[in-house]
């Protein structure tokens, strides 16, 4: 929504909820970024987005509807086709004899509401919302869609044709052709995909059973059963995903990978499918990427304290090396696109070399890695070291190879930012010995290394209770009660005279808009700084359990103690954080 920034100024300076020299300092960054101010003060933690939502209502003089409990009418929802209002972010609320209400997040998207005015013939009022209103009002229409779809799939798959080839046979690329240009066929594959981004998935699995077709999507990073389609479907949906990923339908021995990309009016996903064969046929799984990440910074990804604090000082080096671990899905990628637009500013040029590039950002090079044709991280990072780069970002350090050159990069005058699989931020050390790289030079170029993992965030509904003295004394086991209680007090979270007895926790509350009382996820972290007693423990050939008791013993917090300060904090619960540390 835009506003005149000289209002927004006088407004919040003269009302003491931000000084001016702060307000300056946005207005600056808002600038060099090309962004609304009112976004730089969202990014910054100075507001939240509601809150700073209200302020603007105010000084515009428009009503502001928060829907956030309010369960709309679906005859009213349904007045707004789901893509406008996805697009748009606008939600028909309340219909009038001769006007229709509707929450918005921009009342100057006068485009929308001249169309809507034209399709249903009343007087459009409109009204300023936050984006958890829209958020639980587009829900709404997924819990239709989710039956429509149903009903799309159980209509289709009856009149899907089934093709049985003689025993000892095989069914001859042409006829598989054919079976993935059926109309029923389309449809289902398509079926599946929308529900999926509706739904907010990050991966599809579709698995022959031996009576059945199971079809699964993992939300919030657990999987949950989806579809059951009749076994006869799967050559014909298997077929169409390899059509659209460009793999060769009738090689069935080994597996294959590929991928393909969905675009619509509301959205723009990116999806990387494997193929693997197994015994009742072959498994297909699909990792959704959404090309475009706004409003991320690292508080929002959950960064805090002692942590920022560590990451703030690696990106205003120079040199050096800036690396994220943790397992596959757990955030690796974002928290590195979060730390680039940090360091996105026209004095410095950017490039990275990625598999895939998951998300599209202004002003820097980025470059996508084709194995087939022998362009590899290493020899992608060779080439980007010809193009002038201040900064690097490597996707991945994979092998002996890449390790060597990202090295190598960071020892030349270059800040390189990359990921790395291990179970831990000390565990990147070792990792990276084994991979052939020399101790002396790794501690020359390493400057932080982040651990993480994503945890479920809970809903707004959640049940509170406090821990048993049996239940803080099975958690000391794990962390260090009263350094982990210090930090609580000292960023304000708990009471100053807190104790593990008087803190509120939180668990999960099942409720019809909350199936299983999470929804999104957050980030728990660790991050490692190679201070020079621990560059002395790498040289001297010290084992990630050394490095992290010493990295402990220097302040760093761990992602257990992070994940109970996010427990304190009422974000998500202390179940949900050792469910995660321990896989």
């Amino acid at each position: 929504m835009q506003i005149d920034q000289e209002k927004l100024r006088t407004f919040l300076v003269d009302s003491g909820l931000v000084e001016k020299k702060a307000f300056e300092k946005a207005l600056k960054t808002a600038k060099e970024k090309e962004q609304s101010v009112a976004d730089i003060l969202i990014t910054q933690g100075l507001f939240e987005e509601d809150e700073l939502r209200r302020i603007q209502a105010n000084i515009l003089g428009i009503p502001f509807i928060s829907l956030k409990d309010k369960k709309v009418d679906f005859e009213v929802l349904s007045m707004i086709p789901e893509p406008i209002a996805r697009n748009h972010n606008i939600i028909a609320y309340k219909k009038n004899a001769d006007s229709l209400e509707v929450a918005m997040l921009n009342v100057n998207d006068l485009a929308a509401i001249d169309f809507i005015k034209k399709k249903v013939g009343l007087k459009i009022q409109a009204r300023l919302t936050d984006t958890e209103s829209i958020k639980t009002s587009l829900q709404q229409y997924q819990k239709s869609l989710k039956a429509e779809f149903g009903e799309i799939i159980k209509k289709e798959t009856e009149t899907l044709k089934t093709v049985v080839a003689e025993e000892g046979e095989e069914v001859s690329e042409k006829e598989l052709q054919k079976m993935a240009e059926d109309l029923p066929v389309v449809r289902i594959v398509d079926t599946l995909i929308k529900h999926a981004i509706l739904q907010d998935a990050s991966d599809i699995h579709i698995q022959p059973q031996e009576k059945e077709l199971l079809v699964r999507y993992r939300i919030d990073g657990i999987l949950h059963d989806a579809m059951v389609l009749p076994k006869h479907a799967a050559p014909s949906i298997s077929a169409r995903i390899k059509v659209l990923s460009k793999l060769k339908l009738d090689e069935k021995r080994i597996p294959q990978d590929g991928r393909f990309k969905v675009e619509a009016d509301s959205y723009k996903v990116s999806f990387r499918v494997s193929v693997l064969p197994m015994y009742y046929g072959e498994k297909i799984v699909m990792r959704l990427l959404k090309d475009k990440a706004k409003g991320f910074s690292l508080e929002t990804l959950g960064f805090h304290g002692e942590n920022l604090e560590r990451i703030h000082w690696s990106t205003k080096q120079r040199t050096g090396m800036i690396l994220t671990t943790g397992p596959t899905g757990s955030g690796k990628s974002t928290t590195l696109y979060t730390v680039l637009d940090l360091l996105n500013t026209p004095e410095v040029n950017i490039s990275t070399i990625e598999d895939p590039i998951e998300y599209q950002m202004p002003r820097i090079t980025q470059t996508q890695v084709k194995p087939d044709i022998g362009f590899s991280f290493g020899e992608g990072l060779r080439s980007l070291m010809r193009q002038d780069p201040d900064i690097i970002m490597v996707g991945e350090v994979r092998d002996k190879e890449t390790a060597s050159l990202a090295i190598n990069a960071a020892l030349t005058g270059h800040l390189v930012l990359s990921t790395l699989h291990t179970n831990s931020a000390a565990g990147a050390v070792p990792r990276l010995i084994d991979m052939g790289v020399e101790p002396f030079l790794l501690v020359s170029t390493l400057r932080i290394v982040i651990g993480q993992r994503l945890v479920r965030r809970l809903c707004k509904r959640k049940e509170e209770h406090t821990l048993t003295q049996a239940e803080i004394d099975n958690l000391g086991t794990l962390i260090n009660l009263d350094t982990v209680l210090a930090r609580l007090k000292e960023e304000s979270v708990v009471d100053s005279k807190a104790t593990w007895n008087s803190i509120t926790f939180y668990k999960p509350k099942e409720s019809d808009e909350c199936k299983d009382g999470y929804s999104g996820r957050m980030g728990i972290h660790e991050v490692l700084k190679m201070s020079d007693s621990i560059k002395d423990m790498v040289v001297g050939g010290a084992s990630a359990e050394e490095i992290h008791k010493q990295s402990v013993k220097e302040g760093m917090v761990t992602m257990l103690e992070d994940g109970i300060h996010k427990a304190a904090m009422g974000v998500t619960s202390i179940e949900e954080v050792l469910r995660v540390v321990s896989e």
